[in-house]
């Protein structure tokens, strides 16, 4: 197995964990939050999308995020901020998050497509390109952000699924 097929089978499975997480959830569901200071499942799927959106498109490729580039942010009913990723979101701002599974699978399935494209593209010189963000000593590689990413998004589809369980009161683990 080459790189290239290593990292598109990681972020396809966060694809299919995420997919799995929201399938046939009620609105209320989407919404729980276990408690005032905990993330919903809406909330994790907006930012597991909008995170890999903006290191993706904005970091790695240098190119518009495609929240901005395809007007998700009006599909959200959000400003076309490309700083709004969920990071450094308070309580208050999670807890107001609404969205539907319909418009959070779009969202993420069309970012996903876009980072399984330059996923398929990458070369060994590639991944050790060092990214343009002085505010890191060293400077991360574009392998040191796609881990990154890939690490972050994994562990945000892991909360999804365990507050699923929640939701449902029962042991849930997609087959």
């Amino acid at each position: 197995m080459n790189i290239n097929d290593l990292l598109v089978d990681g972020f396809g499975r966060i694809k299919n964990l995420l997919h799995l997480s929201l399938d046939g959830l009620t609105d209320a569901q989407l919404h729980h939050l276990p408690t005032s200071e905990s993330n919903s499942i809406a909330w994790l799927a907006w930012h597991i999308a909008r995170g890999q959106d903006d290191e993706i498109n904005r970091a790695v490729r240098e190119i518009p995020q495609l929240w901005i580039s395809d007007h998700w942010h009006e599909k959200f009913g959000r400003a076309a901020d490309p700083d709004d990723t969920g990071f450094g979101h308070t309580a208050e701002q999670v807890a107001a998050f609404r969205s539907d599974t319909d418009a959070l699978l779009a969202y993420y399935d069309a970012v996903h497509e876009r980072t399984i494209e330059l996923l398929k593209t990458l070369t060994e010189s590639d991944l050790d390109r060092e990214l343009n963000e002085p505010q890191w000593d060293p400077l991360p590689t574009v392998g040191v952000r796609l881990v990154s990413v890939m690490d972050d998004n994994i562990q945000h589809v892991g909360q999804t699924a365990y507050i699923r369980g929640m939701v449902e009161n029962r042991h849930w683990f997609p087959a």
